[in-house]
């Protein structure tokens, strides 16, 4: 079977070199293999370490973006272009372990359809980051119809099939952890402790983490819409209540009740008109996604490969 990695990179020419060697010695005794490398629109000298490795070692090809579009937008193109019957996709900065993917090439020819990996722990990451990501992962499986494990990465080896599943779904914006877990298939899990980055910084800071949240809920669940009619429904509720407790009063005490406290009133108004900006909020995101979708765009636009179609 041949074997093809995806190495999505982004400003990654100090683990290049690294993730390269580490590859060929983990795999040495695979004969059929091929590193995609997917350059993201690097602005260092990411692009130039990589058609380096490909002037010297024929299994290295690459794809390099006219632009920055994202780790999702990489993954894609390095599926769709990945010439293998078994296809793994892992960071170039050696925090998914190159020494995992032989048994998990292992579980594949045993029969399973998918061996993915997850971290059993988080150590060396901020407390904050930790705590939102450990957070997450209970939301979005109480919210949408998918269930993604505690601790799921990226990193898996997958069989021609299951990526076919996975490039067929045509959707800009893309949330990979849960088009993996919607597409199905027979998985193995390996879990592993966190490893450090080989080196680098990583380019995930706290904003983009909480935007890939957002976007991994809107995704693959409406509960937020169905959230703002509740809420629509309890002030409405309480809205009529407070009209029909007035129409009350009024009618025993013959009083219109004009000397009503400003303050009760405002703070009425402040939670109604917060309600209502929020639930315009998250109507909005949903229909901001159906507006980029008609658009149609590709995902990503190439600007130089040696892969040959």
């Amino acid at each position: 079977m041949k074997l093809s990695l995806i190495i999505p990179c982004f400003n990654e020419e100090e683990t290049i070199d690294l993730i390269y060697k580490e590859i060929c010695n983990v795999l040495k005794e695979q004969k059929d293999v091929e590193m995609l490398f997917v350059n993201d629109g690097s602005k260092d000298n990411t692009l130039a370490k990589i058609t380096k490795l490909a002037e010297t070692d024929n299994k290295v090809k690459y794809i390099s973006f006219s632009r920055n579009f994202g780790k999702e937008a990489a993954m894609l193109a390095g599926m769709k272009y990945a010439a293998g019957d078994y296809i793994c996709i892992l960071d170039s900065d050696l925090q998914h372990p190159p020494s995992m993917i032989p048994d998990m090439i292992k579980a594949l020819n045993e029969g399973y359809d998918v061996a993915a990996a997850r971290r059993t722990d988080r150590s060396g990451e901020a407390k904050i980051k930790s705590f939102f990501s450990a957070k997450f992962y209970s939301v979005i499986n109480k919210l949408a119809d998918v269930n993604i494990q505690e601790g799921a990465q990226d990193f898996r080896v997958m069989k021609r099939k299951v990526v076919e599943s996975i490039i067929s779904m045509p959707e800009y914006f893309r949330f990979s952890k849960g088009i993996f877990s919607w597409v199905g298939f027979n998985t193995k899990w390996f879990a592993h402790v966190n490893v450090d980055r080989s080196a680098g910084t990583s380019k995930f800071n706290t904003a983009k983490l909480f935007k890939y949240a957002i976007n991994g809920i809107i995704s693959f669940s409406v509960v937020p819409l169905r959230i703002a009619l509740v809420f629509g429904i309890i002030v409405s509720l309480i809205g009529f209540g407070y009209a029909l407790n007035i129409i009350i009063n009024t009618i025993i005490t013959k009083s219109a009740g004009t000397s009503s406290g400003y303050a009760s009133i405002m703070s009425g108004l402040l939670i109604i008109g917060g309600i209502i900006l929020i639930c315009l909020g998250i109507l909005g995101e949903y229909i901001a996604r159906i507006y980029l979708e008609t658009k149609n765009r590709p995902a990503f636009i190439i600007a130089e490969t040696n892969i040959i179609k």
